[in-house]
């Protein structure tokens, strides 16, 4: 089946994939754009994979104060280059952890090993909590689609969590 510039060019949007990415994944999928964004994914997983051994010592410290003022976070999120660390996807995806953070008080960064089965989103380590923009999502999903966007390792270091009066 031969894929349209408008097939591509749509998912293009809505993945953030290169063109080549989009049509390929089209061809592999036979046009079908659902089964597309999966191909994609699981490419971007592989990705993410494979760099997950790479340093990441650039980065930024972003932060969110929930209207009102009385809860706020602030995130370390680290990237391979300062070049990633100043595009407005990386400082997006910061923002959105910090956010994150900020509403849903994890106990942890997360990787370290502990079962989260069975418990409340709020003992959820950081990375496995669904994303409170998309439940369908976690955050570490969403680090992942950074990570197959920007083409480098992305870490979440560290955060803190700060609550008047708490």
């Amino acid at each position: 089946m031969a894929v349209t510039k408008e097939q591509i060019q749509r998912l293009r949007e809505e993945t953030g994939a290169g063109i080549m990415d989009c049509k390929r994944a089209l061809e592999e999928a036979a046009g079908d754009a659902e089964r597309a964004k999966a191909v994609l994914r699981e490419k971007g997983l592989a990705l993410a994979a494979k760099k997950s051994s790479r340093e990441a010592r650039q980065g930024l410290i972003e932060s969110y104060i929930h209207a009102g003022g009385r809860v706020g976070a602030m995130v370390e999120v680290n990237c391979e280059t300062d070049f990633v660390a100043r595009t407005d996807q990386f400082r997006t995806l910061a923002r959105e952890i910090a956010m994150q953070v900020a509403a849903m008080n994890p106990p942890r960064v997360g990787d370290d090993g502990a079962e989260t089965d069975g418990q409340a989103e709020e003992a959820m380590p950081l990375l496995d909590q669904p994303w409170i923009r998309d439940q369908s999502k976690t955050i570490r999903g969403l680090v992942h689609d950074a990570i197959a966007q920007l083409g480098e390792n992305i870490v979440v270091r560290r955060f803190a969590r700060f609550e008047l009066g708490g």
